[in-house]
């Protein structure tokens, strides 16, 4: 929603759809979409499953997908009926690995587009404001304007540029017309290209732990949650080759929960155990349980206290706490920590 808003406020036809929607106002975004009174739609990934409108010609993912199945669902929605489409992808360096996961699991190499420079960005930001100047002068009746700025000329001595120059800035407001160069931080040049290198025999370098990711290690039955976390199982694990990566994107993304708040991770063979903060509002209940990982819909339930473990007999393969690296953004989180209903 926050985007979409953002976008609305720079003159975008924009709206969002979510997982908490209810079907009629959903409908009724998705029939604006399909009959152009929409250009942009913002969708988590729940409430993109099963869209079918002609007219997408562009997915942007926003956020890098933790399941490679995820993407290939969020990409289906362009290209539809024999349609050109294209899909674009925004990926920090640290997510490298999950780019080559992407690309292995659609047989087909992602092109890397390079950003355009401050330079490109701010000569078009110039440009269009000039040409919504002619566009104005062309087409809008001025005349109250017009009688109204030579009023405060003569009133206050002062030129048409400077009045001018005041009424842009008053329309742009506090954010700055033109963006600062900000130096890119240098990365080693194959950071990109170590998708070319064969992977090791026996393993994907996909599949290993992130740096700051503890490894997964064969461990018991899952521990007492710490103060203020209540424990939840999940049906999706081992079997579905689901890792504590794809399980925090998921969370973190479709219930807005900030990957710091997410704990303890135990995957079995048909499950998994979650740590997540105590009491969490019903609608946020309600958006997990649609959620889907590894092809399967977490189904999510509260074990309730005192219990420990999803199953008696419950003993993971391995465990791992997820840090907060794992669900880290590409750009400032304004996710929360959820409070009580």
């Amino acid at each position: 929603v926050e985007l979409s808003e953002k976008l609305e406020a720079r003159g975008y036809a924009s709206a969002a759809i979510n997982g908490d929607m209810a079907q009629n106002a959903r409908e009724r975004t998705i029939a604006q979409l399909k009959n152009g009174k929409l250009d942009v739609l913002v969708a988590t990934d729940v409430a993109a499953r099963g869209l079918d409108v002609g007219r997408i010609s562009h997915v942007l993912n926003y956020d890098i997908p933790y399941d490679t199945e995820a993407y290939i669902h969020r990409i289906g929605r362009t290209g539809r009926a024999g349609k050109q489409g294209d899909a674009i992808l925004f990926v920090a360096p640290r997510e490298k690995r999950l780019l080559f996961a992407i690309e292995r699991a659609t047989r087909k190499k992602i092109e890397r587009m390079e950003l355009p420079s401050t330079e490109i960005i701010n000569d078009q930001r110039i440009a269009k404001f000039k040409q919504r100047i002619t566009d104005t002068l062309a087409t809008d009746d001025l005349g109250i304007f017009s009688q109204m700025v030579e009023q405060y000329q003569q009133e206050h001595n002062v030129t048409g540029l400077e009045i001018a120059a005041a009424l842009a800035q008053l329309m742009q407001g506090e954010t700055p017309f033109l963006i600062q160069h900000k130096p890119q931080q240098k990365t080693r040049k194959d950071d990109w290209d170590k998708e070319d290198r064969k992977p090791r025999k026996g393993r994907e370098r996909a599949e290993r732990p992130e740096r700051r990711e503890r490894s997964e290690r064969p461990a018991g039955r899952p521990s007492k949650p710490e103060e203020g976390m209540e424990r939840f199982r999940i049906e999706v694990g081992h079997d579905d080759n689901v890792k504590p990566g794809n399980i925090v994107g998921a969370i973190a993304n479709e219930a807005d929960i900030d990957a710091q708040y997410i704990g303890r991770i135990n995957i079995f063979d048909d499950h998994s155990l979650v740590d997540l903060p105590e009491g969490m509002p019903k609608e946020v209940f309600s958006t997990l349980k649609k959620v889907w990982v590894s092809g399967q819909q977490l189904r999510i339930s509260r074990l309730g206290k005192g219990k420990y473990t999803g199953d008696a007999g419950d003993r993971p393969r391995n465990k791992g706490k997820a840090k907060k690296s794992v669900g880290s953004k590409t750009r400032k989180s304004s996710k929360k920590k959820p409070g009580k209903s």
